[in-house]
């Protein structure tokens, strides 16, 4: 089997990390929720990954961690934290279904998308400038896309969020760990949203939200945090105020290794990952039948298509033992950008364990089905 779906999950996880769920699940009990030894150990986990996550991502203050269950829960938080008392909402082009379906749900606030040619990120730029009106309150921007791997203007918008007074939330869950990422470069971003399972390479049903502004925060859910338990509203810092429930500790403690596996590393598997993409396409170009999304300055990831044999030419792909992605891949609004919502794409996704053997099979197999479509 060889597996290019990492842009959905990576695999396979760190020995680290498989150890740390282990160890935790032997050696803890419930993080906040009594003094006994089991229970230090698991609030242990929770401290050292946050300061690992803040020294990763430039944060001062580990407090303004916030664990989640993955990156939709952190950007339903940051979203309608941000936007409780309504207005107006400018997205980029390439933005994943979490960030459109929340806005969507929300009554008092409306939205544009502000779609744009694919890998033009002045005409990103310009697309997503051209939206605000004097109502609007924030911009949610995907940093590369799930989908293309094409890197959005985050650095320009944020100098223009700042200069208007515009929050801006970044989903950056296709280049957290791969991609050097640091809080202090921004001015105005006031969230970023990740996931533990991708680039971090945690295990699943992990995700941090980073609360980079001192603002007035609201709550999506409200429960028991170990703090503050003589009253009955929801605690108002942070983490607690969004860190409602017992905390996913296994699954944190793998992220912890996670994080440690990266750190350091980021423009090495930025480059390996680059590197893997050139060599797909350079082989693949010209192959009859299947078109190649690519861009010099491509993160990540790479979408094929066949058109509409795209579920023939995925079939073979699954004969074949590799694992791959094909559909919309829970983001429409890109392939609208891009002008490929009628037959989606088939998208090969790298990780920092692929190798350039891998690639050059990949393409042979590819170049193998592409004579019998």
């Amino acid at each position: 089997m060889m597996y290019f779906d990492n842009g959905a999950t990576t695999w396979p996880k760190p020995p680290s990390v498989i150890k740390a769920v282990n160890d935790a699940l032997i050696s803890c009990g419930n993080p906040g929720r009594g003094g006994h030894i089991l229970g230090r150990n698991a609030e242990k986990i929770l401290y050292d990954c946050r300061v690992e996550a803040a020294q990763l991502f430039g944060m001062e203050d580990e407090t303004r961690v916030v664990f989640t269950n993955n990156a939709t829960q952190a950007l339903n938080i940051a979203i309608k934290s941000t936007m409780k008392n309504g207005g107006h909402v400018v997205t980029g082009g390439y933005e994943h279904n979490s960030v459109l379906r929340p806005l969507s749900a929300m009554e008092n606030v409306s939205f544009d998308v502000a779609h744009s040619r694919l890998f033009d990120e002045d005409d990103a730029f310009e697309k997503i400038v051209s939206k605000v009106t004097t109502d609007t309150k924030c911009i949610v921007l995907n940093h590369v896309s799930n989908v293309f791997g094409n890197e959005l203007p985050i650095y320009r918008i944020d100098d223009f969020c700042h200069k208007n007074g515009i929050k801006l939330i970044l989903d950056v869950s296709q280049s957290a760990g791969s991609e050097p990422i640091n809080a202090r470069d921004f001015k105005a971003v006031s969230f970023m949203c990740m996931p533990g399972h991708k680039g971090l390479y945690g295990p699943s049903g992990t995700g941090i939200l980073l609360c980079c502004k001192e603002e007035k925060l609201y709550t999506i859910t409200e429960g028991g945090t170990g703090s503050n338990s003589e009253e009955i509203t929801q605690p108002d810092f942070l983490p607690d105020i969004f860190e409602s429930g017992t905390a996913n500790f296994t699954g944190i403690a793998g992220l912890l290794e996670g994080i440690r596996f990266v750190r350091g590393r980021q423009e090495e598997i930025s480059r390996h990952k680059q590197n893997l993409i050139r060599l797909f396409t350079e082989n693949l170009d010209g192959t009859d039948k299947i078109k190649i999304y690519h861009s010099d300055k491509q993160k990540s990831l790479v979408s094929i298509s066949a058109g509409e044999k795209n579920n023939a030419l995925f079939d073979m792909l699954c004969a074949e033992k590799i694992c791959v992605r094909s559909g919309l891949h829970c983001a429409v609004a890109a392939h609208k950008s891009a002008g490929t919502e009628r037959h989606g794409t088939i998208r090969i996704s790298f990780s920092a364990f692929n190798s350039e053997d891998e690639v050059k099979r990949l393409v042979n197999i590819l170049k193998k089905c592409s004579k019998t479509l």
